[in-house]
């Protein structure tokens, strides 16, 4: 049996099969060489969670190991990139600006990107704050999971650093914070596109942007 659910509007709670049901993304890389892999993190934003799993560790260590031995996939930098939309474009910058030396690009479409902000704006709902407390503990603001910080701390070192790409609809609820992080990453010297247009958080939007990521992604046959 098929039940199709009225859609819900934050990605929060959204699972892993939600790229396939939403989007075309399979019949987009369909002719690209490229593997799309599409974990599930439940409602993690990608961390080691001070009161639950750890899926810091998951994602950024266990699941490419875990692909790597079930499909003949390549461990070379420049073959590997990461995307996400929401939580999930926090993840993957947060993936790329942590693990420089793994991923040639990442992609944010309407990510979360000011983590800080994402907390204070929820700070009227005491359920909220609990569950980013138990997610990221008491301080978000200079730690590994303060995408701003990871901005500076590439910036001071000498490492390879990634591509990255970034687009949100000026109608977001996020927008505000895309423009703290573009502002951020416009002190260094990482390679940010941006791109904004009219847009809300839905995925009419995700799924138009999603193929300019894969028209940016420097894939090595483009030369």
């Amino acid at each position: 049996m098929h039940v199709i659910l009225p859609q819900q509007t934050h990605n929060q709670i959204d699972d892993d099969s939600i790229w396939l049901r939403r989007t075309s993304i399979e019949r987009y890389v369909a002719d690209l060489g490229i593997a799309v892999v599409m974990p599930q993190v439940h409602r993690s934003f990608y961390t080691d969670m001070a009161e639950g799993g750890r899926y810091w560790t998951f994602i950024s260590e266990e699941l490419p190991a875990l692909a790597r031995s079930f499909f003949p996939l390549s461990h070379q930098r420049e073959d590997n990139y990461v995307a996400g939309l929401s939580m999930g474009g926090y993840g993957a910058f947060k993936l790329a600006l942590r693990k420089p030396d793994q991923f040639a690009a990442a992609a944010s479409l309407s990510g979360a990107l000011d983590m800080v902000a994402h907390f204070d704006n929820m700070n009227s709902s005491p359920l909220w704050q609990a569950e980013m407390e138990r997610i990221f503990g008491p301080k978000i603001a200079g730690s590994e999971n303060d995408l701003l910080q990871l901005l500076k701390e590439n910036q001071a070192t000498s490492g390879p650093r990634p591509l990255l790409y970034q687009c949100c609809g000026t109608e977001d609820f996020l927008y505000e914070q895309n423009q703290s992080f573009r502002e951020a990453c416009s002190q260094t010297d990482l390679q940010l596109t941006y791109e904004e247009e009219p847009g809300e958080h839905e995925w009419g939007y995700w799924d138009k942007k999603i193929q300019n990521v894969l028209k940016w992604l420097p894939l090595p046959e483009r030369g």
